[in-house]
């Protein structure tokens, strides 16, 4: 899932993501070399579907820097997508590999204990996702990031309270973890509490402006309230346009 609790939680690197546009001028003026420009490159083609060939990228990117966590995460991200595509488990079980790798060189990758959860749920492994979960928290107790990834995944299970309270928790440690309150005000709308749901996504939007999902979400929501006022003669309060919560 992503902040809004998407169940699309493989992708590159943030770091390299931003970076790809500076180095889209520069790749050809000798930037091609360095571990960076593999992995900004790699990013391109990964966010067009091209895995295979981001792969071949990210790849060189981890023989130049072999204890970087990012290059090792991409890597992963783009075996994990060809494994997913071609239902085959070799590209499964070397993603896990290379995502475990990553922990090694940076034991609190967020990303990369979301999308190695992910993984293990594909290959029917939720026992051992909750495990790698609990461990991540059991690590880092004062920390929202592991319990909204365990809210993600009491949520895939079908148990929404589970989710709430883990998502609660988080927000007790930060009241403006982003992905916390995006997950939060999700589960809100599904269940119709429309207002709540919006206050939360604006408390997201402080913390972070640049989330275009939950912005337009926000002016959604608006629009939708605003049309709740309208009342039918019968005395029926209606909306005109459907309401869809982010995916």
């Amino acid at each position: 899932m992503d902040a809004a609790g998407t169940a699309k939680p493989i992708a590159p690197s943030r770091r390299f993501v931003a970076m790809t546009a500076v180095f889209a001028l520069t790749l050809f003026a000798g930037c091609q070399y360095t571990a960076q420009g593999k992995n900004a490159a790699g990013v391109q083609l990964y966010q067009t579907g091209q895995y295979q060939q981001a792969a071949q990228y990210f790849q060189q990117a981890v023989n130049q820097s072999p204890t970087d966590a990012d290059s090792y995460y991409n890597l992963a991200s783009s075996y994990h997508q060809i494994g997913r595509l071609n239902r085959r488990t070799t590209e499964l079980d070397y993603a896990e590999q290379l995502y475990n790798k990553a922990l090694d060189y940076n034991p609190n990758h967020r990303d990369c204990y979301r999308a190695l959860s992910v993984l293990l749920v594909d290959k029917n492994q939720p026992e051992k996702a909750q495990k790698l979960l609990n461990y991540w928290q059991a690590q880092n107790p004062t920390n929202p990031a592991p319990r909204v990834e365990m809210a993600r995944l009491r949520e895939e299970f079908g148990d929404r309270q589970g989710a709430k309270e883990y998502l609660q928790q988080a927000l007790a440690y930060d009241p403006y973890d982003v992905r916390a309150l995006a997950a939060l005000g999700r589960i809100q709308e599904t269940e119709g509490n429309s207002a709540q749901a919006l206050a939360n996504y604006q408390r997201a939007l402080y913390r972070d402006q640049y989330q275009p999902q939950i912005a337009e979400r926000v002016q959604q929501l608006r629009t939708a309230m605003n049309q709740w006022n309208q009342v039918t003669p019968g005395g029926t309060q209606t909306v005109t346009t459907p309401m869809n919560p982010i995916r």
